[in-house]
Order: structure tokens, then C-alpha cells, then sequence
């Protein structure tokens, strides 16, 4: 499938509503801090119906307080696969239709010295919840976004990528948590770019996006790393991918914030993504 190619310099920074749409729905996990809050908040405003995921009940209230009856909380675990797959049966139950799937939860580098952590499931946190729970809960909803195409998955990757091989994505030799962290977010892009060649764009398109370099979220505080943008850079990159009209049919790329960018070449390459594919099926049997 040709990807459309988007022309970023030429085209306005400012967002745009599709007014032509009628009400809108948005299913965005990690809803309730940072980026992922924003965007709710942010949506909710404009007349969004948000499916906001989190996994802390009072959380999801406190958001649901703030921006008003549009918000529906779905509260699900992103490390255990089996609550992944709840959640999209939530999505489902909830909703006829679903515009856009922004998939934003995500574990960082963790603090300095953590030890390798693993999810419910026994595989590593990370690729568990930035990367495995991200595959199981889009393909799991693909069904309702094409359903109710022209509809988008809005991946919230990152620049900070590293290469590895596929038969290690459980990292189980020389671990390191900023590691598996860019380990996930290469494999994100992979799959980013997989769906997007088995998808028309005129259904659905699939982009990945580098909202902004170090935002002041949680999970960057938490490694006691130094900010280098602030959130609002975050969330109007991600506001631009998920309402901007002149995207409609762009499908298969990589955004560095509001322009092209490129992921490492790995996450293009057949041989990586085939084997990459392999694994995660052999991580995902039994809920794929």
C-alpha cells in the first residue's frame, strides 16, 4: 500500500475541527496524568465523546470532575494482558463508534539502578505496557475503528529509539531500564508501520509520534531527568495528528512533533519486522 507522503511546512500550525464531523470519540489510555490528561480535557472541551483510560478509579473521577460528562472512565491494568483485553471489550460496550485510538500509557525510564521489572504476564514491564499492550488493545479494536472509518490510531512513540534483536524482546540479557524503554518504542514503530500496510487509509490510518523531547510528565520526574519542552508542545503535536483534517489519509509515518521524522531503520526493515512480528505473536498467544 502507497503511504501518503505529508508536505508538514507547508501547512498551517494551527488546529483544525472537522465540521463537517458529527459527534466525535476518542479512546485515550493514560488519561490521567500528563499528556494523556490533557488531551482529555482538551477534547472534552471541544465535544469530544473521550473514553478515558487509567487504571486508578478516583483518578479517573477526579478528570471525569474536571472535564465534564463526556469523559467515560475505563479503568484497566495496561501491564496485564488480560485487562488489556478488557479493555477493549469495555471500549466496545461502551461506544458504537470509535474516530480515534490515541495509544499514550506508557512506563518510562524508571528511577536510576531499577532493576528489571516484569508485568503480570512475566514479560518485561516495559515492552509490556508500551509496546504489547498497544498491539492487543489496537487489533482488539480494529474491528469498531473500521467500523466507523474514516477513523485514526495515533501511537505516541518517541525519538529515542535503540535496536535489538526480536528473540530478546523480553530483554533477559544485559538489562537496563532507559534501554527498554527504547526498545519498546522501536517496536511500537514496527507495528506502527505493519497495521499501516494492512490498513486503506481511506478506513484507517496508523501514525507513530514523538509528541515532544522530555516533557514534565511523571515518568520523566521519576528518572530525574531534566525537562527539555514543556507539555503544551506535546499536546498540540498530538491535538494536530488526531483532528487535523488535512491528515485524513496520511498513514505510516513517524512525526517528530508538528513535522516528518524518521524512526530508526530497523522499524522499516522486512527481515526486523517479520521476526518482531513472530515474537510478539508468541507473547500475545492465546489473545490475539
Amino acid at each position: 500500500m502507497d503511504r501518503v507522503k505529508v508536505g508538514m511546512r507547508n501547512r498551517s500550525p494551527r488546529l483544525e475541527r472537522d465540521v463537517n464531523a458529527e459527534a466525535r470519540t476518542v479512546l485515550i489510555t493514560g488519561s490521567t496524568s500528563g499528556l494523556g490528561r490533557e488531551l482529555a480535557v482538551r477534547l472534552a472541551a471541544d465535544g469530544w465523546t473521550v473514553l478515558a483510560h487509567g487504571r486508578d478509579r478516583d483518578r479517573l473521577g477526579d478528570l471525569r470532575d474536571e472535564a465534564g460528562p463526556a469523559v467515560r472512565p475505563l479503568v484497566a491494568d495496561l501491564a496485564s494482558l488480560k485487562e488489556v483485553a478488557g479493555l477493549a471489550a469495555q471500549a466496545a460496550a461502551t461506544t458504537e463508534r470509535l474516530d480515534v485510538l490515541v495509544n499514550n500509557a506508557g512506563v518510562g525510564f524508571g528511577p536510576p539502578g531499577q532493576g528489571r521489572q516484569t508485568s503480570e504476564d512475566g514479560h518485561e514491564l516495559r515492552i509490556a505496557v508500551n509496546y504489547l499492550a498497544p498491539v492487543l488493545l489496537t487489533r482488539r479494536l480494529i474491528p469498531l475503528l473500521t467500523a466507523s472509518a474514516p477513523a485514526r490510531v495515533v501511537n505516541v512513540g518517541s525519538v529515542g529509539q535503540v535496536p535489538f534483536d526480536p528473540a530478546d524482546l523480553d530483554f533477559e540479557r544485559g538489562y537496563e531500564g532507559i534501554t527498554a524503554y527504547r526498545r519498546s518504542k522501536l517496536a511500537l514503530s514496527a507495528f506502527t508501520f505493519d497495521l499501516a500496510d494492512e490498513l486503506p487509509a481511506h478506513t484507517v490510518t496508523v501514525n507513530c509520534l514523538h509528541p515532544a523531547s522530555l516533557m514534565p510528565t511523571a515518568m520523566v520526574l521519576e528518572s530525574q531527568t531534566a525537562p527539555l519542552s514543556n507539555l503544551e508542545d506535546g499536546v498540540t503535536s498530538t491535538l494536530r495528528l488526531i483532528t487535523d483534517p488535512g491528515l485524513a489519509e496520511a498513514t505510516g509515518e513517524f512525526f517528530n512533533g508538528p513535522r516528518p521524522g524518521r524512526s530508526l531503520p530497523e522499524a522499516y526493515d522486512p527481515g526486523f519486522r517479520t521476526e518482531l512480528r513472530a515474537r510478539t505473536a508468541e507473547l500475545l498467544h492465546g489473545y490475539l
